[in-house]
């Protein structure tokens, strides 16, 4: 599995601290709404030629990491 650390960088000075690829201005956000409406990675490369099949990869790790680390609505609930 991709890590994500080495590939996904957070700055306050760069898209207002939104995670984004290291070395770009390209955000994880954008790269998971373009394949959530369906885009292809071929496309989203096409796309953004920046990109690697490895950043594809560090940020869909990114975001299971982020969504498996989230409190659900039941333990802010017994908080």
């Amino acid at each position: 599995m991709a890590k994500f650390g080495d590939r996904i960088a957070i700055n306050p000075a760069v898209m207002h601290g939104r995670p984004v690829i290291r070395g770009t201005r390209i955000k994880v956000e954008l790269i998971l709404r373009k394949l959530a409406e369906g885009a292809t990675e071929a496309d989203v490369l096409d796309a953004y030629p920046n990109l690697s099949h490895e950043d594809i990869r560090a940020a869909i790790t990114y975001a299971a990491d982020v969504v498996a680390h989230e409190a659900s609505i039941e333990d802010l609930a017994s908080s």
